[in-house]
């Protein structure tokens, strides 16, 4: 049968009425029947006795929908895979009526992450438990909505009270810390850029902090330490030519082995994450490109923005049918000479060498960073792209599968967190420890 919504939806706003038992009315109808052509008080008496029992768990239920409530607070903002995600639920029930049964279910669409409970709750009671799941997988996926389910003792009505508030949580994918890798160093200081940088940004880099000589330049003058200690102090500069790193992620979905988090697809992206935070620490401009679903095109930068950026990008990307040949191609017109390329695929076909060595020809260096699909299962192998790029002297080097199965791979509670309610929640005078971890916002 439909819920009971439309008669009570001015006193059940938020909520739905079920009737599982319709067979006890239907009885009470007969009752009323038979008292009607039969009359007699044994008729009354089952009429009174039944139908009082419904019209009392349907008033039981009614008086549960609107006086049950929740509040459920998490903690948002950005986590990382391997992560711990702990939550606190609070029910309140300001009626004098039990839940002797309420049932807990959360629509959340993080996966492998179920806070959802059967429980019980006394009248005028206040009932409240955390809940914890680790995050498994990278994406933007949603906590919440929540809805309370409960009913009469007898089970003949329940209701369904919905909590439709929900918070957006964004999973970034985990950063190694990588072995040594050999990247391709660039070409001649001030090149390996876009035309717009300035080769001071992209070829030198702070080293120390010295006092003052006469005929130092005044713009290398280091102001925050010269007002500090009163007296003048230099920047002093590596010049050692610093080129961008430019990180070529291939995600062609024909090129790709494996299943699940142990796929080429998901090391990859681990790898990415993991070289540009390699890079930016090394004081390194870093750039991504990738095309999954859409191309996503991050010309290099040096700062913890666009190590977030990146991070928030590989967060969300997906397979897609645009090849890494083009990539690379596209490459050619956009990337002057002197930059540092860093390709990561499991591609075995050679379509996109012929483009890769015309970079290369151009002044700019490539590394390959190669995931061989055999080591996934597939039937294909890299051993072909691996003679090639000997034979042309090209930087590579094969990442076997076990440098993403180390622990490190899950660092957890990498997050930058804070607590908020979902939902405009309830103030009520409730007790809580002065060095609490948890705080409501807004």
């Amino acid at each position: 049968m439909k819920p009971l919504y439309r008669r009570f939806s001015a006193l059940l706003p938020n909520a739905t009425i079920r009737i599982h038992s319709w067979t006890w009315v239907g009885i009470s109808v007969l009752l009323i029947v038979l008292q009607l052509l039969f009359p007699q008080r044994t008729w009354t008496t089952l009429l009174i006795i039944m139908g009082g029992v419904w019209l009392l768990a349907f008033l039981w239920t009614l008086v549960l929908g609107r006086r049950l409530s929740l509040e459920r607070e998490m903690r948002y903002g950005w986590a990382q895979v391997g992560d711990i995600l702990q939550e606190r639920y609070t029910i309140y029930n300001d009626s004098l009526l039990p839940a002797i049964w309420l049932e807990v279910r959360d629509h959340s669409t993080i996966p492998d992450y179920h806070t959802g409970c059967v429980t019980s709750i006394s009248g005028r009671q206040i009932l409240s438990w955390r809940t914890e799941g680790t995050c498994t997988r990278r994406g933007l996926f949603t906590l919440g909505p929540t809805s309370l389910h409960s009913g009469d003792p007898l089970g003949l009505c329940s209701v369904e009270v919905r909590h439709s508030n929900s918070t957006v949580l964004l999973v970034l994918p985990p950063v190694l810390p990588l072995p040594s890798i050999e990247i391709a160093a660039g070409g001649v200081a001030g090149e390996g850029r876009l035309k717009r940088h300035s080769a001071m940004e992209t070829t030198v880099s702070v080293e120390t902090i010295r006092e003052y000589v006469q005929g130092d330049p005044l713009h290398a003058i280091h102001w925050p330490t010269s007002a500090r200690r009163n007296a003048l102090f230099v920047r002093q500069f590596d010049h050692k030519p610093q080129a961008d790193w430019w990180i070529f992620l291939d995600l062609e979905r024909r090129s790709q082995a494996g299943d699940g988090a142990r796929s080429t697809e998901e090391y990859g992206i681990i790898l990415a994450a993991s070289l540009a935070n390699q890079g930016i620490r090394q004081g390194r401009r870093v750039g991504l490109v990738t095309h999954g679903a859409d191309l996503t095109w991050l010309p290099p930068r040096h700062s913890s923005e666009q190590l977030m950026n990146i991070l928030r990008t590989l967060a969300v990307v997906q397979v897609g049918a645009r090849p890494l040949a083009d990539l690379l191609t596209d490459a050619q017109r956009s990337i002057r000479r002197g930059a540092s390329l860093i390709i990561i695929t499991s591609n075995t076909e050679k379509d996109w060498l012929a483009p890769l060595f015309q970079l290369n020809t151009q002044g700019l260096a490539p590394t390959v960073l190669l995931l061989d699909p055999a080591a996934f299962g597939s039937e294909r192998s890299i051993k072909g792209i691996d003679r090639a790029l000997n034979d042309r002297s090209i930087s590579h080097s094969l990442i076997p599968p076990e440098l993403f199965d180390r622990d490190e791979a899950r660092p957890g509670k990498q997050g930058k967190w804070e607590w908020k309610v979902v939902g405009p929640g309830k103030v009520v005078a409730v007790h809580r420890p002065a060095q609490s971890e948890w705080r409501r916002l807004g």
